[in-house]
């Protein structure tokens, strides 16, 4: 299936990036490749993550990690919706 990335879920992305790399550049690097990694695997596999809290969501918590990617599958797409640390307060609506 395609990945089609929306605005929200590529400025999530590039904020824990950034705040990762003023303390680690290693980690801030580490991290994105974990998150690319399994939205790759998410093409292959949609129903891999957990039913979402916000509904027709689903949930991947990226492994090794405090981030949980958010996506919603369509018929011939996967949408990934946020990019958010487990930590933060949940949006009602994605």
């Amino acid at each position: 299936m395609q990945i089609r990335w929306l605005e929200n879920a590529v400025v999530d992305l590039q904020k824990l990036r950034a705040y990762i790399q003023k303390e680690n550049p290693k980690a801030a690097n580490t991290i994105a490749k974990r998150i690319y990694e399994a939205i790759d695997l998410l093409s292959s596999h949609p129903g891999m993550g957990r039913a979402g809290r916000v509904p027709y969501s689903r949930e991947l918590i990226i492994s090794g990690s405090n981030y949980i990617i958010s996506y919603r599958v369509k018929a011939e797409r996967i949408e990934i919706l946020r990019v958010l640390h487990a930590s933060m307060p949940w949006p009602e609506e994605l």
